[in-house]
């Protein structure tokens, strides 16, 4: 088939999902509840739904009530069972794949499952909706007269009693449907790769002579692959090497720290940046519009959701709302129930709304990914914004960083550690500092409240990490590639200890 008549056809079939999303768009209690209704129906007769005897739930609220919110570790037993073999325990589906994921900070990993449904109702359904809204908001697009440059998982899938695993791109690689093959690079066998290095060097030899008109990976790892597709090729920006370079679909971690080294290598400025919400667990949000910094909730991927407000997450009035009433600009943690057996499970992220009309969010870091020791309560989004707006100032760029609190000891007040490792240094760490204390002040009255008059928190102190020390930490503990991220804050300092001990 042609290529701009494959362009044309793919891009009128994908279209054709407009009319769905409209629905969500317009009745989202309504899609939600019967997200419900269809789950609870479809499991009525698996060990949970007899447990919990779903067939005699009427509605939401009955749901809240008879079955309790878990974690991994609660149902990590079940997952067990799953893996062994065993059928019907929490979804009624043969399950055979098992997306494994060690999150930011966990040595141990965990196992998600991945039903059929879960691949095709929600991990393909939202690729195909991601390029579906893409293509509405750009209708010059010539996305497919070329191929996308697709950076995955560095893990080849392992078989275990008749069940495989391994990260969750594999898996969707593995059960990739043709057309995606298709239009993707690098070739199945280089992507599902297992040695980062070699894996990098494979690509760039596979695709620096394709006609790619996007791109798709988490920034962090995209970032080390192009600059060493421009030192391999001698190019001064990644147009001299695919000129038809139209978008970037990215997701996994904050773009903002990332986003002004993008656009050195990609110096036009009607380039695209689309970014998607995903885990393991399944696909949630995607960005619906250009330009824009929030993401659009998608609700009939099989998904329910609920959230708990972060004031109150894990005390004893801990509250739980389903999406009809969420509020904006309040810190949730997630809830989800899936089409792959999941009920009620705390996937471990947090989200603001930024709208409720439609939902949109903006993903504000984790529920263990925080620093609260003091009470102070500094999450993700806070460094973020903070690490961002003093980067302007002092012309400074950062490559990666972590944070950890320093413990009060003897008379010794307590205090905020950070190890930031720059592309551009910023010319006095000391400024550097203080504007970064006065930011988080300005982002975060708890925080301000703490460092008033040192009351209980001292200035932060900022270490300079050296070149690739992220990169070396993460390579020591076999973590290169893929989904794989540096814990931005911990309420403990066994990261930091460690990065210490390399830094020096």
């Amino acid at each position: 088939m042609p290529i701009p008549l494959f362009n044309s056809i793919a891009s009128w079939l994908l279209k054709k999902r407009d009319h769905q999303i409209e629905l969500f768009l317009k009745y989202p209690g309504e899609v939600q509840e019967e997200v419900l209704r269809q789950l609870l129906s479809i499991a009525e007769d698996t060990e949970v739904g007899r447990k919990y005897g779903f067939r005699s739930i009427p509605n939401y609220k009955t749901f809240a009530e008879r079955v309790p919110i878990v974690s991994y570790e609660e149902f990590e037993p079940m997952i067990e069972r799953a893996r062994r073999g065993e059928q019907n325990i929490f979804w009624p589906t043969s399950i055979k794949w098992f997306a494994k994921s060690s999150g930011t900070t966990n040595a141990k990993s965990k196992f998600i499952p991945v039903s059929s449904e879960a691949l095709e109702d929600c991990h393909y359904k939202s690729s195909k909706d991601l390029l579906c809204l893409y293509l509405n908001n750009n209708e010059n697009s010539q996305l497919f007269t070329g191929k996308s440059l697709r950076l995955g998982g560095s893990k080849e899938l392992y078989q275990d009693n008749g069940t495989f695993f391994g990260d969750l791109s594999a898996i969707l690689i593995d059960n990739m449907p043709f057309w995606a093959e298709l239009s993707s690079t690098p070739s199945n066998k280089v992507s599902l790769m297992s040695e980062w290095e070699s894996k990098m060097q494979a690509i760039i030899k596979e695709c620096v002579q394709e006609n790619v008109t996007s791109l798709a990976g988490v920034p962090s790892w995209m970032l080390v692959l192009l600059n060493n597709v421009l030192e391999e090729t001698g190019k001064s920006h990644l147009f001299q090497v695919w000129e038809n370079l139209e978008v970037y679909f990215h997701g996994g971690v904050n773009f903002g720290p990332y986003k002004d080294q993008y656009k050195s290598l990609l110096p036009r400025k009607n380039f695209n940046y689309y970014e998607i919400y995903n885990a393991s667990e399944g696909f949630f949000a995607i960005q619906d519009r250009n330009h824009a910094d929030d993401l659009l909730l998608m609700l009939d991927y099989g998904i329910f959701y609920e959230f708990i407000p972060m004031d109150n997450y894990g005390t004893l009035e801990q509250r739980v709302v389903p999406l009809w009433e969420v509020r904006p600009k309040v810190n949730y943690a997630i809830l989800i129930t899936t089409n792959a057996g999941l009920w009620r499970y705390k996937i471990g992220d947090t989200v603001r709304f930024t709208s409720t009309d439609p939902y949109r969010i903006k993903v504000t870091g984790r529920t263990k990914h925080h620093i609260n020791v003091f009470g102070e309560e500094l999450i993700i989004e806070n460094a973020e914004e903070a690490l961002k707006s003093i980067c302007k100032k002092t012309g400074a760029e950062i490559k990666d960083y972590t944070a950890a609190p320093i413990f009060m000891s003897d008379k010794e007040k307590g205090g905020h550690e950070w190890i930031i490792e720059f592309r551009t240094p910023p010319e006095e760490i000391e400024y550097f500092t203080e504007i970064l204390d006065n930011a988080l002040k300005s982002l975060n009255s708890d925080y301000e409240a703490k460092r008033y008059h040192n009351m209980t928190l001292n200035m932060p102190k900022v270490h300079i990490a050296r070149h690739n020390l992220f990169y070396d930490w993460l390579k020591s503990k076999g973590k290169l590639g893929g989904q794989h991220k540096i814990p931005r804050l911990s309420n403990e300092r066994t990261y930091v200890e460690e990065l210490l001990q390399m830094n020096k």
